[in-house]
């Protein structure tokens, strides 16, 4: 009879039941991670060939990026912003258009002091630099905090990229998530499990601009599952005999 007192009582407090509920929920938490190396094979099995966890050790233009050009005592020349454009290419002053998609700075610089040279500038000497990553967007959705669309550094990962959308919701599927990715030949798959990568047993891959990652939902819903939590910690799972 206790305890079917106590219920009948916690029956008329819902803001203590809602409480408990919640407080429950917020203690979710992912596993803790393995200590030593962690994994960097990519598995076949789930689409992951062509993921990595190495970044890159040399960055190309990409149509977006903008970037500055600064042409040593000629600030004529010289560019403070200067937008990739779809085609990956740039326009300057005095040389008109010039290809920058695909090179690294150093290559751009090298080939822009070659061409000022032959117009006639005498030792030319041209520096490049990166103002914006512009081209570097991720979408995040599905069951996450916030979902959109995110600017990212090269290098990012997709840990990265779910930190953005302010980690996965309670409702996520952490072994349900999916990255695609566009290849010249279509658009990819490969799916991970998130639980594992924040473990350090599955690849942390590397994003690449344009990447899409989706979070999947528990077939559980929301309330559903917050109840379950709750349930013993309220005495509802008590004997008929009681």
């Amino acid at each position: 009879m206790k305890r079917k007192s106590e219920l009948s009582k916690l029956s008329r407090q819902p803001a203590l039941a809602i409480s408990i509920l919640l407080s429950l929920s917020a203690c979710a938490s992912l596993p803790p991670a393995n200590v030593g190396a962690t994994e960097t094979t990519p598995r076949s099995e789930l689409g992951q060939d062509g993921y990595t966890f190495q970044k890159p050790s040399s960055y190309k233009l990409r149509a977006a990026d903008i970037i500055s050009i600064t042409v040593f005592r000629e600030p004529d020349l010289s560019l403070d912003t200067a937008r990739v454009g779809v085609d990956g290419i740039v326009s300057l002053p005095l040389l008109g258009g010039h290809e920058v998609g695909g090179k690294t700075t150093g290559e751009v610089e090298a080939e822009l002091a070659s061409r000022l040279f032959e117009v006639g500038l005498k030792d030319p000497q041209v520096s490049v630099n990166i103002s914006d990553y512009a081209s570097h967007l991720v979408t995040v959705e599905g069951a996450v905090t916030e979902s959109g669309v995110f600017p990212f550094q090269p290098g990012a990962r997709l840990s990265s990229a779910i930190a953005l959308a302010k980690g996965p919701s309670r409702v996520a599927e952490l072994k349900q998530v999916a990255i695609f990715r566009t290849r010249p030949d279509g658009i990819y798959a490969a799916r991970f499990d998130y639980s594992q990568v924040s473990r350090g047993t599955m690849l942390d891959p590397v994003l690449e601009p344009g990447d899409r990652v989706v979070v999947g939902t528990s077939t559980l819903s929301q309330f559903w599952q917050d109840t379950l939590r709750a349930l013993p910690a309220i005495g509802v799972f008590t004997s008929v005999g009681n």
